[in-house]
């Protein structure tokens, strides 16, 4: 980069991090924010839909429209990214073929390293919030290898290619755009620095900018939330997250089933909501492991197990794991890492 474009882009970062944020009254797009077809240089020059959100984050949140103009100079459509999110799905594998994914020696010792490294902070959020170390641990774990892969696409790119290049889900990939840009102004951090998945996806945890402000905590208690490269921030974050979506200390997770009747298949789970309580699987020749109330809601799934079929109960943490990423094999695979992992640590 020549010394123009340095400066140019240290003036977007120091002008980013003072954050004097002004009011810009809206009396039109051209003339309140003089952007005309030559106002964005780069991939985004002259996009309708690039002046039109940046008129709408000076009209609603506050921003100054020269400094996103600045910004969105910066950005790059990525090509490869509406290429990965255009592909069609695989198919999926069955639970034989998933669990030995996450639940490998190298993911358990890893994490036993991971908690060992971190137990104070792990302690502390299961004291603050209830959720076990080991689920918290298995959660980065399966999410980021614990800080290992976390992604490598600047937020800013990936989220202005969905938003304004990916019509399918434009809606939510602009929300998450607009929740990014104002956690940089709340973190005060420089929008540029930010990276994760080729979706929008951060730091230890993965979490998408909008759970990000809603769930995201200081934990270490510097005035700063840092998922990227804090693991005590992206361990509250976990805890945080768990604890506002109904996780209940000391419950289990799931019961391993067995069922008989005609009526069995009857009783699984369409999607992941939990619609039939314990008693009613009961009368529909389930029976549990574990001595459960009548009245607990579940969600009952059958797995394609190495040694044959496997039925479950989904208890109702499982569902609140089930809220972090909307999968059952994801749910129980963390749980099953998490199992390995406490068994691990402690010798067993």
């Amino acid at each position: 980069m020549d010394r123009t474009g340095l400066i140019r882009v240290n003036n977007l970062k120091q002008a980013w991090r003072g954050w004097l944020v002004r009011s810009t009254h809206w009396i039109g797009l051209a003339a309140a924010l003089g952007l005309s077809g030559t106002a964005l240089a780069g991939d985004y020059e002259g996009s309708p839909q690039v002046a039109e959100f940046i008129a709408e984050m000076t009209r609603d949140h506050g921003f100054a429209g020269e400094q996103l103009v600045a910004l969105f100079r910066e950005a790059e459509r990525k090509q490869a990214i509406l290429d990965a999110i255009s592909r069609p799905a695989e198919k999926v594998k069955p639970w034989k073929d998933y669990r030995p994914i996450f639940i490998t020696d190298a993911r358990i010792s890893k994490g036993v390293d991971f908690w060992n490294q971190n137990a104070e902070a792990l302690a502390r959020a299961e004291q603050e919030y209830g959720v076990p170390a080991q689920v918290i641990v298995a959660i980065i774990g399966v999410e980021t290898f614990y800080g290992g892969n976390t992604g490598s696409w600047r937020g800013l790119d990936a989220l202005s290619t969905l938003c304004f290049d990916y019509p399918p889900r434009a809606q939510f990939f602009c929300q998450q755009l607009k929740e990014l840009l104002l956690l940089s102004r709340e973190e005060q951090v420089d929008p540029l620095t930010l990276k994760g998945s080729y979706a929008g996806a951060m730091g230890l945890p993965q979490f998408m900018p909008s759970s990000f402000r809603a769930y995201a905590v200081d934990f270490d208690g510097d005035n700063h939330i840092n998922i990227w490269s804090n693991p005590v921030d992206a361990i509250g974050s976990v805890a945080s997250y768990f604890k506002r979506h109904g996780w209940v200390a000391g419950d289990p997770v799931v019961s391993r089933a067995q069922v008989k009747g005609e009526q069995a298949d009857s009783g699984l789970t369409v999607g992941l909501d939990p619609v039939k309580t314990v008693g009613e699987l009961r009368a529909l020749g389930w029976s549990s492991a574990d001595v459960l109330r009548d009245d607990i809601p579940v969600t009952a799934f059958r797995f394609d197990g190495a040694e044959g079929e496997e039925y479950w109960m989904g208890l109702p943490n499982f569902y609140v794991i089930t809220r972090y990423n909307r999968s059952s094999m994801y749910a129980m695979a963390v749980h099953q890492l998490s199992e390995a992992l406490l068994a691990k640590r402690s010798g067993r």
